[in-house]
């Protein structure tokens, strides 16, 4: 049975009434973009679509004091379990959670806009309604994402998102259509023995030369790796 919550150095996720855990990829990513973004001195908005625990905000707002941030979340159950773990950190002050669909969300722009979107369109669902909720684009697909993306950042905004490897190249494209430069990409192995699983991207209005790396989360020895430590150093309990 999963944990109902996970414990972090400066907050918990509490995850009893979400159908998606904490897992480690989503961890990577929020440390990622919190680190990219934790230099921002002045205030900055950020919205985080599809929330569901909260976690990737919650990261962000731990590295960036001067962070506002909109979580919108369209489960009713998972947004209740968000709008409570904002509640129960520091930073309760700066994380607004909005329990509906991202269509029907507002007209403001932002600064920054991130997203663990659904990941498995198309592809073959469970009996589990609410993972498949989660799991599946069928609230929101990958090219729905970039219409909403479009409609909500500021002309000087950044979009990172985390994505299955294999849909990567395919979202670069669809992002370059509608005028979405990437600028950075992190490839992911669970270990140096394992292909590319994850895809960490960041986009931007201004073309720019893209950076590509790659991080394997557990070295040869099965310890998480030296990168790895890195970035959640300031997160995880035994690092």
């Amino acid at each position: 049975m999963s944990n109902t919550y996970f414990q972090f150095k400066q907050f918990t996720v509490h995850q009893d009434k979400t159908a998606m855990k904490v897992c480690t990829d989503a961890c990577l990513f929020g440390a990622f973009v919190a680190d990219t973004f934790r230099k921002t001195n002045t205030r900055f908005s950020v919205l985080d679509i599809g929330t569901g625990t909260g976690l990737l905000s919650l990261m962000l707002a731990q590295k960036s004091p001067a962070a506002r941030i909109d979580a919108v979340e369209i489960d009713k159950a998972a947004a209740e379990q968000a709008r409570d773990n904002f509640k129960r950190s520091p930073w309760k002050d700066r994380l607004h959670v909005h329990h509906q669909p991202i269509q029907e969300f507002g007209i403001n722009t932002y600064d920054l806009i991130i997203s663990n979107p659904p990941f498995y369109e198309n592809d073959l669902k469970s009996d589990n309604t609410k993972r498949n909720l989660a799991l599946h684009g069928t609230a929101l697909g990958l090219d729905d994402l970039l219409e909403i993306v479009q409609k909500h950042i500021a002309g000087h905004g950044k979009f990172a998102v985390l994505l299955p490897y294999h849909r990567s190249a395919n979202f670069i494209n669809h992002a370059l259509l509608k005028d979405f430069y990437l600028h950075e990409e992190i490839s992911v192995k669970q270990s140096s023995k394992h292909p590319y699983f994850r895809s960490m991207l960041l986009f931007g209005r201004n073309k720019q030369q893209a950076l590509h790396s790659d991080i394997c989360i557990r070295d040869k020895t099965e310890d998480y790796s030296e990168e790895f430590k890195i970035l959640l150093k300031d997160y995880y309990l035994n690092l």
